[in-house]
């Protein structure tokens, strides 16, 4: 009985620690997305999200809400730096749902999008139309 908790205590801790690791594997792969849709390089952006899908078997809509460039998500962010070709690729990459849904501040796409007084751009046309 002892050895089953023991065995049980010692599973338990290492997956914790891969757990981790892991982790921060993936916080290193995705370290330089914020800059790579600031400065609109698609090509870029498709290698960075292909790798983390091959290496981690996550998807977009698997760590877009944990990344934050300057306070805002990556769409948003590609929108105030008019990073059409990059935003295009997130905006075509998340399911609808998530584009509708609200964000960190409670606030959807499209109602920032209008706060901000840019519904006349290019990536908000391709955020409509997908929408």
């Amino acid at each position: 009985m002892l050895k089953i908790v023991k065995t049980s205590i010692a599973l338990a801790t290492a997956s914790l620690i891969f757990t981790g690791s892991a982790q921060a594997e993936v916080e290193n792969a995705l370290a330089n997305i914020c800059n790579i849709v600031k400065v609109d390089d698609k090509g870029e952006l498709r290698k960075k999200m292909k790798k983390v899908e091959s290496d981690y078997r996550l998807k977009l809509q698997d760590y877009y809400t944990g990344i934050a460039c300057d306070g805002e998500s990556l769409i948003r962010t590609a929108f105030l730096n008019n990073a059409v070709e990059a935003g295009t690729l997130l905006v075509k990459k998340m399911p609808k749902s998530q584009l509708n849904a609200p964000e960190a501040d409670g606030k959807t796409l499209r109602a920032w999008v209008s706060e901000n007084g840019l519904m006349d751009t290019p990536l908000a046309k391709e955020l409509n139309e997908r929408i």
